[in-house]
Formats: structure tokens, C-alpha cells, sequence
């Protein structure tokens, strides 16, 4: 039995023309140069350039990916979001278990299924969550090394909610997003801003929104710790927002923090 042939009882596969499959990936992005292949430069290893390779491997043809988020170097997910358009029949569970096989643990497909002929991982996505960790001690930890940001002295957590309301809304956020294509737009719409104590010194904020630019967490993140830090108020966020200048922000955390944790449709 292969992948294009009936699957196991209740199990859906594509009917008799291409369908599109809806993959939700995991990953721990360390060792990675981001998400997206870099098909001109061979000796650059990305998530999407093994993950189509894997699936090309086990369907015998190419596959085109399509994500929801293309994550930098060294940033992970949990519910990254990619689709491709498949050959009639296949099984996605059956996908999913194979690629898992061959990629895991350091990329999981949490999840397969066919989705509509329209769907786009990117295009179709209403809204994006990310979750950035750190590690407030005074001493690190080896096990959460690879995914907090470690930062010994205290910061306040008053003082970093407070900072965080200001983003809240549909702003320009050319001050935190690193310099795109020229005409491309730095406005987005955020949902969702704000800290989480999760005890035991770790600190966790989330960042909800239509879509976000490059850069744009791990800068507003930096900018935010040094509010908690004291070395500015939270008071200063409004002013940076309205200055439309990368260099009124803070400094960029660094990508082991930022993982990609959900998308929604």
C-alpha cells in the first residue's frame, strides 16, 4: 500500500483531482538558517528546503511550499502553517507519519489534512500568534538554553505590561521592523500584547496580528526589556511607535526566544 492508495478506515484522502494539504509543523529552529529554501545557495540549510525535500522524497515529485510565516534563523515554531498542492489520492496521515520519520524530532508535522483547492498557508491566514520566552535568574539554565533569552538582572514586570498596551491597534511599525523592499508597507494590525509570568522566573510575552514584518517582535521584545531594565519608561513606547525610525527602538533580542505558536484561518 502506498500514500496514494486507501488509506485506513476513516482516514481522508484527495478525491479524484489536486487537492491542497494543510501541514501544521513544529520545529526547533536552531541549527537552521529559517524557514524559507534557499534553492541558489545549496550549503544553506532551512526548514521549508528539508521538509519539501522530505515530502518529495516520499511523494516522488517536487512540492512547492507555501508557510505562514517565513521565521529567520534560528527562531522556532510550534504551529508554523504550510501547504502545498498535491497529486490525486493522497493520504495525509500517512504523509505525516513518514516525514515525521524522517525529520523528527528536530521538525514534527503536528498535523496533516486536505483543505480546500483556495487554501493558501500564507494568504488564507486571518491572524498570527508568537510567543517570545525569557529566562529572568541569576544563573542560566542549560535545558531552556536553546529557546528563552537569558537575562540576569530583574526586570519589572509592571513595567513591562505596561509598555506592551501601546501596541496594541493598527500602527506604522517602521521603528521596529528592519527595512524591507522599497514600497513595501510597515503597517499592521496587532490583536494581542502582553506578558505572561509563568514563575520560576520565566517570562513570557505574547504578540498577536494580522501579520508582522521583519524583525518586528524581536525588536519590539529588546525595546520592552530595557523598559523592565529601567533604562527607559514604558511611556517612551507611543513616541518610538510615531518616530517611524529603527534607530528610536531598542536593541533586537536575540531568535532563540521567538517561536511562531499559532495561526489562525
Amino acid at each position: 500500500m502506498t500514500l496514494f492508495d486507501a488509506g485506513l478506515s476513516g482516514s481522508a484522502t484527495a478525491g479524484p483531482g489536486p487537492a491542497q494539504v494543510k501541514l501544521v509543523v513544529a520545529y526547533d529552529g536552531t541549527d537552521f538558517s529559517g524557514f524559507a529554501a534557499q534553492p541558489g545557495q545549496p550549503g544553506v540549510r532551512t526548514v521549508g528546503g528539508v521538509l519539501a525535500h522530505a515530502i518529495g522524497k516520499v511523494l516522488r515529485h517536487e512540492v512547492r511550499l507555501a508557510c505562514a510565516g517565513r521565521t529567520d534563523a534560528g527562531v522556532h515554531a510550534w504551529g508554523q502553517v504550510a501547504s502545498f498542492l498535491s497529486e490525486p489520492g493522497l493520504d495525509p496521515w500517512r504523509l505525516q507519519a513518514a516525514v515525521t520519520s524522517m525529520l523528527g524530532p528536530e521538525v514534527v508535522i503536528r498535523s496533516a489534512e486536505l483543505a480546500p483547492s483556495t487554501f493558501d498557508a500564507r494568504h488564507s491566514a486571518q491572524w498570527r500568534t508568537y510567543r517570545y520566552t525569557i529566562l529572568n535568574r541569576r544563573a542560566p539554565d542549560p535545558f531552556r538554553d536553546r529557546f528563552t533569552w537569558w537575562v540576569p538582572d530583574p526586570l519589572d514586570l509592571r513595567a513591562l505590561r505596561l509598555g506592551a498596551d501601546p501596541f496594541v491597534g493598527e500602527h506604522d511599525f517602521a521603528s521596529f521592523c528592519r527595512k524591507g523592499p522599497e514600497g513595501s508597507s510597515t503597517t499592521r494590525r496587532v490583536l494581542e500584547s502582553r506578558w505572561v509570568d509563568e514563575g520560576d522566573g520565566v517570562l513570557r510575552y505574547e504578540i498577536r496580528g494580522n501579520a508582522f514584518c521583519w524583525q518586528l517582535v524581536r525588536s519590539i521584545v529588546g525595546t520592552l526589556v530595557e523598559v523592565g531594565l529601567g533604562k527607559r519608561r514604558p511611556g517612551d513606547m507611543m513616541a518610538i511607535l510615531r518616530a517611524g525610525d529603527r534607530d528610536a527602538a531598542g536593541q533586537l533580542a536575540p531568535p532563540r526566544g521567538l517561536c511562531l505558536w499559532e495561526v489562525g484561518y
